[in-house]
């Protein structure tokens, strides 16, 4: 193993480890000791995802777009994505 500056990460060092598995046995005891109210909060934070996924993953799609149907500035496939009000209005 090629090290910059020929020292090992800090996780790789004996303190490292022993401070993973401290860690490690203080979350065992953690959730087995608050586990109830661990399970009790569940519900409310499945709920909680919901927005908050909406909020951090919105910018997928492009966002809220408020620009019309014959936006020349909108990537359209043509007649195909015409909306049924306008379809009534030319015939």
């Amino acid at each position: 193993m090629d090290y910059r500056n020929g020292e090992a990460p800090w996780w790789k060092t004996r303190s490292g480890i022993v401070l993973f598995g401290f860690a490690a046995v203080a979350a065992f005891f953690l959730f087995t000791g608050h586990r109830a109210h661990v399970f009790g909060l569940l519900p409310y934070l499945l709920l909680l995802a919901c927005p908050l996924m909406h909020l951090f993953m919105h910018h997928g799609h492009g966002g809220h777009d408020h620009r019309g149907v014959n936006d020349p500035s909108r990537n359209s496939a043509g007649p195909a994505t015409r909306s049924a009000r306008q379809i009534s209005h030319e015939q």
